[in-house]
């Protein structure tokens, strides 16, 4: 449908209800489904909760930009504009090396683990996350992501000529 994408904890797929045809909860006139509150984020990226046990999904808000993760930076890249992945890649990699990138803090995204990157409108108990995907099955991303907190942080940025990345990084918020 376009949404956004979201990264929801495994451990909390089954609360991730998506999208439904009246775009409220079931049973209520009142409260927005999981899909309408993740389209009311604000900015590059924005945290919201998943379900009633206190467990938090992170929004890559902005546009269903193609999107994939890099473990070894706990970042999102986001294609918004270049002619090969090689050079998306290369941009993302000069984002998060380059100390004076404006980024925009995006709130503390707190989650027991692992995660699955997919699209908002989908309902987390359709997602299977036994990879690689079986045919028909949505399209979905592993986030491998130890128990945390993480400081979200996000930018867009065009450090290398005809070439346009998003990048949502993860910074482990120390506990208090």
């Amino acid at each position: 449908m376009g949404g956004p994408l979201i990264a929801v904890p495994v451990s909390a797929l089954s609360q991730w209800h998506g999208c439904t045809q009246s775009g409220m909860v079931v049973g209520s006139d009142d409260d927005l489904d999981d899909y309408d509150r993740a389209c009311e984020v604000e900015g590059l990226a924005g945290v919201i909760a998943v379900g009633a046990d206190g467990a938090q999904g992170l929004v890559l808000a902005d546009e269903p930009a193609s999107s994939f993760y890099l473990p070894e930076h706990r970042a999102f890249v986001r294609w918004l504009g270049a002619n090969s992945e090689d050079d998306l890649l290369a941009a993302a990699r000069a984002v998060l090396a380059d100390s004076t990138a404006m980024w925009e803090e995006c709130g503390i995204w707190q989650t027991d683990g692992p995660a699955v990157l997919m699209d908002s409108v989908t309902a987390g108990a359709e997602v299977s996350v036994g990879y690689p995907n079986g045919a028909g099955m949505p399209e979905q991303a592993p986030v491998a992501l130890p128990p945390g907190s993480w400081m979200v942080r996000a930018v867009h940025a065009s450090p290398i000529e005809d070439t346009s990345v998003g990048v949502i990084q993860l910074l482990p918020q120390p506990s208090s």
